[in-house]
């Protein structure tokens, strides 16, 4: 270690030390106070910013949305929502005198619009504009005001709303609640397949009976764990662009492509041309361009995301960052069209980038963990979510130019509680993994961190595998909190995390006990040479989803730690391919299907090394989890019950892949983290 580095850690120790004094440690109390700001919308005369703030009351195990305004140039945000039903989604008419939202304050969500006062800075009564019987989301007003576009989830062959009622009502009356599939995907993520399909409807403003323009038997958008619309009107608003995946067997395919449909309806026409994925489809403001984020390759749902434009005029399709190695996330234009803003993972940060649409001049214009990208209509500035592991979202904002700009922060929602709390800043390390390929690591400490103690140590393994541990914030797996109680957290971006290139990440396809578990312990092993407080003889490995599947390969790889906690892993290989759903990210990741390459999903299934299992393992799983399915969780406590391992079970009936309910969250951290304290301490 250089001394120009030695002393940048030391000052950052000593910092970090006065500005913990005074101050207590992190708990999971705090963390449900905190608000989760999200949605900023930019009003079209550039002064104010609209989002959404997430609020959680612990005591009745509810979350709730509401309303927040902002001024651009600075000031006090005020929330213009209240009371007990939910609203988000912010939207501002073309001329900025009037926000629409959805909200179920009247029962299922539907879309809402009120004027809005800028002198009081306030909002006056909704009207419900929607009134659809299968409920509306995700409105976007038309650039002329005359329309608005929305989701929702309707019967793919009835004609009318009177149809999709009948058939909903009928349902809820049956004394039968069995169902028929024909086809997979018959269940997702979370619930099973109702045979419903997610259309998107034009709604005129002045009222009247929305139109469905994706009419059939395929979901548009199709399903998305969150992120950017699939969906947009042009700029003359005559015309609307979408996302659909229209393949025969869903199941094993990622190819969503791109359509036009003419905002009156009619016969789409599809412009994507990519065998993978085609997605967030974007006009730029001159309406000469349509950009969206573009896949190569197909059945692979981590293959690149490049960011390409599509000619309205002649229809080329042209990449404008296909000498940037690394994932397009959100994306905007900019004001002028001459080329977009957007945001990509790089080294566990998300810095906001620049492309003109000339292409291969990607600059970097913003450091940080940032999101939800906005410019206003001048492009004098950009307006941002950013986060730190040390912070959840607040509203952003920067003017755009090299070197990167200057962040100003312009909410301030959760200070009062931040401001109460000690907790550590991420630190970053790197080493050599395996085959001699770097790999990075961080490392945080915990509050009022004494380097003469030696520390108990929380080695967590993220999910994905294609994903990263880095300067952000999380409310599921939140490393602060994790140290809070007097450990010191690492975490490692083995082979498959993104943020390092594509390469990096394709070397897990195929090898997913092999790189990946000799990047993590190597990564250990240097953070035990390198930090002497850290307490090599009590180490416990936590992980969830690829983590979980980790945790369970560590199991039986290694009896280097005193504990482990496996969160909705992958157990057998074999059995998780029957019972998963989106069957294309199995057979890519083991190279095909179990009867057709068993040899490789044997050869890294966790279930064929019971016989080494023997550290004390805390397993927990969601019935509603049907990513990996529920058995996969029953499968491995039962091999270690017979095994006489030390083991617990933590089975949540109403919960899928994640734990959301608050109530819920409250029990798993406690058991997670009284689990490591038993076999720790």
């Amino acid at each position: 270690m250089s001394r120009l580095v030695a002393a940048v850690l030391l000052l950052a120790s000593v910092c970090a030390m006065a500005q913990s004094a005074g101050r207590r440690p992190f708990t999971f109390e705090d963390m449900m106070a905190l608000k989760r700001v999200a949605e900023p919308a930019i009003s079209p005369n550039g002064k104010w910013v609209v989002f959404s703030a997430v609020e959680v009351n612990l005591d009745n195990n509810t979350r709730r949305s509401h309303l927040w305004v902002v001024p651009v140039a600075g000031g006090d945000a005020r929330q213009l929502t209240i009371g007990e039903s939910g609203d988000e989604r912010p939207q501002w008419s073309p001329d900025g005198k009037q926000l629409s939202f959805t909200s179920d304050r009247d029962g299922a969500s539907q879309i809402w619009i009120a004027d809005f006062d800028a002198a009081a800075a306030s909002l006056g009564a909704a009207r419900k504009l929607s009134k659809i019987s299968t409920g509306a989301s995700g409105e976007l007003w038309s650039p002329d005001g005359k329309n608005i576009l929305f989701t929702s989830e309707v019967w793919p062959d009835c004609q009318d709303d009177a149809c999709n009622r009948q058939r909903d009502e009928e349902l809820a009356k049956s004394k039968v609640k069995a169902s028929t599939f024909t086809h997979l995907l018959y269940r997702h993520w979370s619930s099973y397949s109702s045979g419903k399909r997610t259309h998107i409807f034009v709604q005129p403003v002045a009222g009247g009976t929305a139109l469905d323009l994706t009419p059939g038997d395929h979901d548009a958008p199709p399903f998305s764990l969150g992120g950017q619309d699939m969906y947009a009107f042009s700029p003359d608003g005559r015309e609307v662009v979408y996302t659909s995946n229209v393949d025969e067997v869903e199941a094993i395919s990622t190819n969503n492509e791109i359509f036009l449909v003419p905002v009156t309806g009619g016969m789409p026409k599809k412009i994507s041309v990519s065998p993978g994925s085609d997605s967030t489809p974007l006009y730029s403001p001159d309406g000469k361009w349509i950009a969206w984020r573009m896949q190569a390759r197909a059945g692979y749902e981590s293959d690149r995301f490049r960011l390409v434009i599509y000619d309205r005029q002649n229809g080329q399709i042209r990449n404008l960052t296909e000498n940037f190695d690394r994932w397009v996330g959100t994306i905007v234009w900019a004001a002028d069209s001459k080329g977009l803003y957007f945001t990509a993972e790089d080294k566990g940060d998300a810095p906001i980038y620049y492309v003109s649409i000339a292409g291969n001049d990607v600059a970097r214009i913003a450091d940080g963990t940032n999101d939800d990208l906005a410019v206003t209509g001048d492009g004098q500035t950009l307006v941002f979510t950013h986060m730190s592991i040390q912070a959840p979202n607040e509203i952003y904002s920067a003017a755009p130019g090299h070197p990167p700009a200057q962040l100003r922060q312009m909410t301030h929602l959760n200070d009062a509680v931040l401001s109460q709390i000690s907790m550590q800043p991420l630190e970053p390390f790197w080493f050599m993994g395996s085959e001699k390929i770097k790999v990075e690591g961080f490392l945080l400490k915990p509050p009022n961190f004494d380097p003469q103690k030696k520390y108990p140590v929380k080695f967590l393994v993220h999910g994905g595998p294609q994903g990263a541990w880095g300067d952000d914030w999380s409310y599921r797996w939140n490393p602060e909190l994790f140290a809070a109680n007097g450990y010191v957290v690492v975490m490692i971006n083995p082979r498959g995390s993104t943020g390092y290139g594509q390469k990096f990440i394709d070397d897990i396809n195929g090898d997913w006990g092999g790189r990946a578990y000799h990047d993590l312990m190597l990564g250990l092993d240097y953070a035990e040479k390198t930090y002497p407080y850290i307490d090599k003889n009590r180490e416990c490995a936590l992980g969830a989803s690829f983590g979980g599947y980790m945790a369970n390969w560590i199991e039986g790889n290694t009896t280097r730690f005193k504990c482990i906690v496996s969160h909705d892993g992958m157990f057998n290989t074999e059995s998780a391919y029957g019972t998963t759903e989106e069957l294309w990210f199995n057979e890519w990741e083991f190279k095909g299907t179990p009867w057709a390459n068993r040899d490789l999903y044997r050869k890294w299934s966790p279930h064929l090394k019971a016989v080494n299992f023997k550290t004390p393992m805390l397993v927990v799983h969601g019935q509603l989890d049907y990513r990996l399915d529920v058995g996969e969780g029953f499968q491995l406590f039962t091999t270690l019950q017979r095994l006489k391992v030390p083991s617990k079970m933590l089975y949540f009936p109403d919960e899928g892949h994640w734990v959301l309910k608050p109530q819920n969250s409250r029990l798993w951290y406690k058991t997670v983290n009284d689990w490591v304290d038993q076999w720790t301490r």
